[in-house]
């Protein structure tokens, strides 16, 4: 079970007045994603409310599969979906489907037939469409409203019976053509669908639509709060109706909240799937996807989604997320417990002069300076090490405290150097510098008066080891791919991911411990990923150690 993520927001409100009254003895929720991808951060806040009451108050929550549609649905999202909920901490009551009620569904639609309340119509899809009416004008009723109970519950039955193709008959409901709310212009109930169910085989070919299995099913589980996000608020009076004309055991109350959105990301599934099909990202686990078998590849702790919802909070006022509240909630997960070490992502050779040739030292330094719990490793230092190429630079600004031309800085837990002189390959570039240390400053201390205002990071050129780092960015460049007249993938940030082969890294992430995330010192916070293999690990970057888009973006301002 999750930690306790219990807070005070208006659904729970509602919940603590039903106990109070007595209306309700024991809660119960469910989650009931459609099978036909993975699971994002959006389907994360309702885990988190679902579960987390489920968890609060000791009652039921029903990950419920909404498997209504055989066409887009197959094992691997089932498996996944599943393993996405444990993944975050939270444990179901039981596992349900839609297609468990399919026979209950059907005896329902006969019911409403046999009232009067439902017809099968014969139009094609576009005909119903355009005769649905528009927010201003009323629809026009179906030349086939007026059939009889006799025929249309024969002709509902030849549906069954597979005796039509596809399209050409619908069930709908007979409520009010000319309702303000649309979804109760006579909506459809079953639709034929000759393609066979994961679950039930071939045994129907008719199924029946979300908006009809939905709220019957929450009945038939005996949900007392059918929690959804507010694209549902206008459907709710439809699945009053159902509930009203037909024999369910249990009457759900739905309340809507706000759905989660996050700027510089995408969370629609088809738009989704369409990054994925046409290869912008490697596929459904892509570091760089919102979705939360992405976000696991990439290094994300569970407790730090559950702590990023939390903070974002339930409420019904729709509104754009920065995910830079997302990525400080990982680094205030993270900084406590990630034990650190010392990369290099892009190596420039150092010799120290004047430090003799075949000697080395071992350092004892500190896993977590702010941690002495977490014990300490041993490192090797000796004439020729490695810094990160960044932290040399032949005419540094002045605010530049790194290496320079006769310029000074500490090497981090050894001693200061001075830069003495530079190796150039054929073009120019650096290849290589030279340098001289002062003994008198080895362990941090420093003669009277000297000031070295540069630490960098470091590692042994005969100690360290060789691994691939992946530096992930946002996808997108835009904090809002979606808006102007451009299509969204034309915002897709060049820069989102940045593979860097020849790092050289502390020999002890040889062999990184399982589920660790690491800090490379002043470079981010670091994950193994599944592509490692002996000899050759690889790390994805999980976040930067600061927020730099809002540097960017002051920069912008400035």
């Amino acid at each position: 079970m999750a930690p306790s993520t219990r807070s005070v927001n208006f659904i729970r409100q509602i919940i603590d007045h039903d106990l109070e009254t007595g209306m309700h003895r024991q809660i119960v929720t469910r989650f009931p994603p459609e099978p036909n991808g993975y699971l994002h951060i959006g389907h994360a806040k309702s885990i988190w409310l679902n579960f987390g009451i489920k968890d609060d108050y000791g009652g039921q929550c029903m990950l419920r599969f909404d498997d209504t549609n055989p066409e887009k649905e197959n094992q691997e999202y089932l498996d996944a979906i599943e393993e996405d909920v444990r993944w975050l901490g939270y444990a179901w009551t039981r596992i349900t489907h839609a297609s468990d009620y399919f026979d209950q569904f059907h005896d329902y639609a006969v019911n409403l037939i046999e009232q009067g309340l439902a017809y099968v119509d014969s139009q094609t899809p576009d005909q119903i469409r355009s005769n649905r009416g528009t927010l201003s004008e009323p629809g026009t009723d179906s030349p086939y409203r007026n059939r009889s109970t006799r025929e249309n519950r024969k002709l509902f039955h030849d549906m069954k019976a597979g005796k039509f193709p596809d399209g050409t008959h619908v069930l709908r409901a007979r409520i009010d053509m000319s309702a303000a709310n649309l979804n109760l212009r006579d909506p459809v109930l079953y639709r034929i669908r000759h393609h066979e169910h994961p679950r039930t085989g071939n045994r129907w070919c008719i199924y029946p639509m979300y908006d009809f299995a939905h709220g019957q099913a929450d009945a038939i589980e005996g949900v007392t709060h059918s929690l959804c996000t507010m694209e549902f608020e206008d459907h709710r009076a439809l699945y009053d109706w159902f509930i009203e004309h037909l024999p369910v055991p249990s009457r759900p109350r739905q309340i809507e909240f706000s759905r989660l959105n996050l700027n510089h990301t995408v969370m629609s599934k088809r738009m989704l799937t369409l990054l994925i099909e046409q290869e912008y990202v490697s596929g459904w686990d892509d570091p760089r996807l919102p979705t939360l078998a992405g976000l696991r590849r990439r290094g994300y702790p569970p407790e730090s989604i559950r702590n990023f919802i939390g903070a974002v909070g339930i409420t019904r006022k729709n509104n754009l997320i920065d995910v830079g509240l997302l990525e400080n909630c990982v680094r205030e997960t993270l900084d406590p417990v990630a034990p650190r070490t010392m990369a290099v992502l892009d190596p420039l050779k150092v010799v120290i002069e004047n430090y003799p040739e075949g000697q080395f030292e071992t350092l004892e330094v500190p896993n977590h300076p702010g941690n002495p719990d977490m014990g300490t490793r041993k490192i090797t230092l000796g004439r020729e090490v490695y810094i990160e190429r960044d932290d040399y630079m032949d005419d540094p600004p002045k605010k530049y405290f790194r290496l320079g031309p006769d310029r000074e800085v500490r090497l981090r837990y050894a001693f200061i150097i001075r830069c003495t002189g530079i190796v150039r390959d054929a073009s120019g570039r650096v290849q290589e510098l030279r340098c001289r240390y002062d003994p008198d400053t080895r362990g941090g201390n420093a003669p009277s008066g000297r000031k070295v205002r540069g630490i960098i990071h470091w590692v042994s050129v005969q100690h360290c080891i060789n691994a691939e780092a992946r530096l992930y960015d946002r996808l997108f460049s835009s904090p809002d791919p979606l808006s102007g007249d451009r299509v969204f993938t034309e915002s897709i940030n060049p820069a989102s991911l940045e593979s860097r082969h020849q790092c050289k890294l502390e020999p002890g992430l040889g062999q990184p411990a399982a589920d660790t995330r690491y800090q490379f010192e002043r470079k981010g916070y670091f994950y193994p990923d599944r592509d490692s293999r002996p000899g050759h690990p690889v790390f994805n970057r999980i976040v930067t150690l600061r927020d730099t888009w809002a540097r960017i973006s002051r920069q912008r301002i400035t």
